[in-house]
């Protein structure tokens, strides 16, 4: 079984610009067999530190390896809960998303550079809409002191993503992080990074913590 714990510390810096927030994500991936694996996950938001919820997402899913490590389809459900703020004002509101989505993983190693690609489509199911998202993140690892990924680690870690809807402004948001990564062994490593998050409206820059552990 192969658990990650994620620990994202943010910083907002446009509508709540004195806001500490963060990211507490959970994911895990269960080995049924060579071929069946199961995918869960827990993310809560803040936009201050602790107390303040941004979302709640809660998301599982059944992945199957087309090849072995490399190559995984899934299909999955997430429940979304969401409070975000109404403008740049201090009045909040909410509502609730279901989601169906259908994945393809896949990922290369060359050297010291490992590279996985992720292309996501999503069903988004809200009280009254129904919305449709593409999204595809790509990400690079590069080994600094070692001549590929293994125990003691440096790395460089780097990723985009971007998030394409069906309606008529295509573009819904993109991220996009840089950061610095150590792998303590196979079952733990942690990196600090930035990440911006843009959209039509709104752009935010966020300090990231992040602690991966396998179980």
């Amino acid at each position: 079984m192969k658990y990650i714990l994620v620990l994202m510390l943010p910083v907002y810096l446009n509508a709540q610009s004195s806001m500490f927030g963060d990211w507490l994500i959970y994911f895990g991936d269960k080995k049924i067999n060579d071929k069946w694996n199961w995918h869960h996950e827990v993310q809560y938001r803040n936009f201050n530190f602790l107390g303040d919820t941004e979302q709640l997402l809660l998301r599982t899913a059944i992945g199957y390896n087309l090849t072995e490590n490399n190559n995984n389809i899934n299909l999955g459900y997430g429940f979304i809960y969401s409070e975000p703020y109404i403008g740049i004002a201090d009045a909040k509101t909410n509502f609730n998303e279901h989601r169906i989505y259908q994945q393809f993983l896949t990922k290369q190693a060359f050297g010291r550079l490992s590279i996985q690609h992720r292309y996501r489509f999503e069903q988004r199911f809200f009280d009254d809409d129904f919305k449709l998202r593409v999204r595809y993140f790509l990400s690079l690892n590069i080994s600094l002191n070692q001549k590929q990924m293994t125990d003691k680690t440096l790395y460089l870690s780097a990723y985009n993503e971007i998030f394409i809807s069906t309606e008529q402004n295509y573009f819904d948001r993109n991220r996009l992080y840089g950061g610095l990564g150590y792998k303590f062994s196979k079952n733990i490593r942690t990196e600090i990074g930035l990440m911006n998050q843009s959209t039509n409206k709104v752009s935010r820059n966020q300090l990231n913590i992040i602690t991966f552990v396998n179980f």
